[in-house]
């Protein structure tokens, strides 16, 4: 087809296009556009909408003089359609499947034809059965209590503008919901303000995007950041567990010493090995327990509420009752050591090694606050392995070498000796597993 003199094209969504236009191309002449060929024109959109193509119309206009820019977009000719296609990436799928185990709810937002992305969001795996789908203008229509009463069933919003995006934010943070949005226009800037994190586009990103943005993707995958997503909740349990560990064991010193100098006038252990036990307390285990991977089912776990704080009532009473249970443990030490007519010494140094034992088989138990040592291997954080490995090398030398014997005033141990302090260090692990053991029954 040749066009002589002035033309102009326009090219947009189907449904603008044919408002724009009054005539149509086909067949090698114009005709005029009739209501009947322009729902004709509009179904095979929706066909090509329903292969997840992205569907965009052409058409033209001779110009037998000038005029102005807004008064050449009217009286235009249809030309025909184009449909494309982005084939979405196989990880995103994997990665809106893992938000979905996660308890995340995933949504699309797209300027996209609402046909077109309703079947890009089904064949991703964000659109299901009985979900809602929203359009710009549909919204437009919705008062923002209703809107808010039905966010949580819409999957898809179609054909919106970024003022669009700041409605939905709003909506979601007044259900409750913690509200991560992406952008990489200026004009996405209030919503990523807005939400609780807003992550630009680092590839495609404008820079007021990027300014407005708590955080910015390199490289613009979704799948970034359900990566991010799960390092932060393994880090969350990292740091949790960590404080939760160093609970019980002070706790576990506290109560023995209270118990053996209001009961017996004696002090179960001398400052120095008190100091010694803190070190390694708040030393090499308790930074392996920072590196521990993941737990396989973490993404498997809903979302925590954000009203918690970093300890929960659940770990305060197990790591209570842990370090209630290494108390009793020394105490049963204790009062075994003067039924044996033991001197002090030898007392403060039975004491001593079992809470350095018992310590070492709690590290074991912090390692995951749900999932037994068993079923996470034993040597899956080898950083643990050989902290413990280490600290346990460290007190056999406190307790058999001249001069560490006269720094913390210690005693070597008998055989017999060590065959009863280990067992009963190791009742810290085994409570602890049982502990696991019943929760997991329970919650079947």
């Amino acid at each position: 087809m040749e066009l002589d003199g002035l033309v102009a094209y326009s090219k947009g969504a189907p449904e603008v296009i044919l408002d724009s236009c009054t005539k149509a191309f086909f067949g090698g002449t114009e005709m005029a556009l009739t209501p009947e060929l322009r729902q004709e024109i509009l179904d095979i959109v929706g066909d090509m909408g329903d292969q997840a193509l992205r569907v965009i119309a052409v058409a033209y206009r001779v110009l037998e003089e000038e005029i102005s820019l807004e008064e050449v977009e009217a009286e235009m000719v249809f030309m025909g359609l184009m449909g494309m296609r982005d084939l979405p990436r196989e990880e995103v799928k994997a990665a809106i499947r893992t938000c979905a185990s996660a308890g995340i709810k995933t949504v699309m937002i797209t300027g996209d034809h609402k046909v077109t992305a309703s079947a890009v969001a089904r064949e991703l795996g964000i659109f299901s059965k009985g979900d809602l789908v929203l359009t710009g203008t549909e919204l437009d229509r919705i008062e923002d209590r209703e809107f808010e009463a039905m966010v949580e069933q819409v999957s898809v919003y179609a054909r919106v503008y970024p003022i669009h995006k700041l409605r939905v934010v709003e909506a979601f943070k007044k259900k409750g919901y913690v509200v991560a949005m992406t952008g990489d226009g200026v004009n996405d800037a209030p919503a990523l303000k807005a939400a609780d994190m807003g992550i630009a586009m680092g590839i495609t990103g404008t820079d007021v995007s990027k300014e407005a943005a708590s955080m910015i993707l390199t490289d613009d995958n979704f799948a970034s950041i359900v990566a991010a997503v799960e390092e932060g909740r393994n880090i969350f349990k990292n740091i949790k567990n960590f404080i939760t560990y160093g609970l019980t064991t002070h706790l576990g010193e506290v109560l023995i010493v209270l118990a053996a100098v209001l009961g017996w006038q004696i002090l179960p252990m001398v400052a120095v090995q008190i100091l010694w036990i803190n070190l390694i307390t708040d030393g090499l285990p308790p930074m392996a327990l920072s590196v521990e991977p993941p737990d396989r089912g973490l993404m498997r776990q809903k979302p925590r509420n954000v009203k918690e704080g970093l300890i929960t009532r659940r770990e305060i009473y197990a790591g209570a009752g842990i370090g209630v249970l290494i108390a009793v443990q020394a105490l049963a030490v204790l009062i075994w050591s003067l039924e044996s007519g033991f001197p002090l010494e030898k007392l403060q140094t039975l004491v001593f090694t079992l809470l350095v034992l018992s310590e070492m088989f709690n590290a074991f138990n912090w390692r995951s606050d749900r999932y037994s040592i068993f079923a996470l291997g034993l040597f899956t954080n080898k950083p643990l392995v050989y902290a413990i490995g280490i600290t346990l090398i460290l007190q056999l030398l406190v307790i058999y070498t001249p001069i560490m014997q006269t720094a913390f005033q210690t005693v070597p141990l008998s055989l017999a000796e060590w065959g009863v302090i280990l067992p009963l260090a190791s009742t810290t692990l085994i409570a602890m597993e049982l502990l696991k053991f019943l929760r997991a029954r329970w919650y079947k």
